[in-house]
């Protein structure tokens, strides 16, 4: 049955991101392009689903992090580190650097390819090189 509730948020999730618009790296990329603001090519919709995303966690956290464990899991999984090293500096700027570039994040590229996307495709390949890539490097230091 939780694979099914799971499987049900997950589409809720994908569904809510293609009617943002965040599926299409055109619309990303209009978004996160300031210097169009000038121009008047600046799309700032996106602002609007960052807001809600940002709203809709804050106020979940709350009531969630209020229960002694998750609906489906043994316990809660948060970060214990308290201080900032390479790696927690560095993934975000990765991640920012790839959806600039792109235009995709792995949340929206994922459910991309459900349309057949071939730059979603040529993402996706990209990031599972790259997460590999990562795992390969911390096992070796």
């Amino acid at each position: 049955m939780s694979i099914l509730i799971q499987f049900v948020i997950g589409v809720t999730f994908g569904s809510g991101l293609v009617v943002a618009g965040m599926t299409n790296p055109a619309k990303v990329l209009n978004f996160l392009d300031f210097a169009a603001i000038q121009t008047g090519g600046w799309d700032p919709s996106l602002a609007f689903v960052l807001a809600g995303a940002i709203a809709v966690t804050f106020i979940g956290f709350k009531f969630v992090l209020r229960r002694k464990q998750p609906i489906f899991a043994e316990k809660f999984h948060l970060p214990s580190a308290k201080e900032l090293d390479l790696r927690i500096v560095a993934g975000p700027a990765i991640f920012g650097i790839g959806w600039g570039l792109a235009g995709f994040c792995p949340g929206p590229a994922l459910t991309a390819l459900s349309g057949g996307s071939l730059s979603a495709f040529q993402f996706g390949g990209a990031m599972l090189i790259g997460m590999v890539s990562a795992r390969w490097a911390t096992n070796r230091v």
